[in-house]
C-alpha cells in the first residue's frame, strides 16, 4: 500500500509510516504549494491513499466529483500526533479498507464512506 501525506500531516506521522516500511510521498518534501486538486490527481495516477488533516477533500471528492484512491481524514481533538499514531496502528490492522473509501477518524469512531 502506497500514501501521500498532505503539507499538514506531522513529520512524526509521516515517519511512522515509514518505519512500518509503507511507501510514503509527503507532499512537503515534494512541492509545499501544490493545490488540493493537484494532490487528488497525483494520488489517483500512483495509486496512493492520501492522509490529511484537511476536510475540504471531502469537499473536492464528493462535490467536485475528482478521482480518489482513497482518503484518511484525521480529525482528532488538538492535534495529538500520538494519539493520531495510534489511530494508523488500528486502521492499518486491516489497510486494503481504505482503498475506494472517504475515512474520517476521531479518537471515538472510524466512518468509511464508499467513494
Amino acid at each position: 500500500m502506497k500514501f501521500i501525506a498532505d503539507v499538514n500531516v506531522e513529520k512524526n506521522i509521516v515517519d511512522e509510516l515509514r518505519n512500518m516500511s509503507y511507501d510514503v510521498m509527503w507532499i512537503v518534501e515534494l512541492n509545499p504549494y501544490l493545490e488540493d486538486t493537484e494532490i487528488l490527481k497525483i494520488a489517483y495516477r500512483e495509486n496512493r491513499i492520501l492522509i490529511t488533516n484537511d476536510k475540504d477533500f471531502g469537499e473536492i471528492v464528493f462535490r467536485q466529483k475528482l478521482l480518489s484512491s482513497g482518503i484518511l481524514l484525521l480529525r482528532v481533538k488538538d492535534q495529538n500526533v500520538k494519539e493520531k499514531i495510534n489511530l494508523l496502528h488500528k486502521i492499518l490492522i486491516e489497510p486494503d479498507k481504505l482503498k475506494g473509501h472517504f475515512v474520517v477518524v476521531t479518537e471515538n469512531k472510524i466512518r468509511f464512506i464508499n467513494l
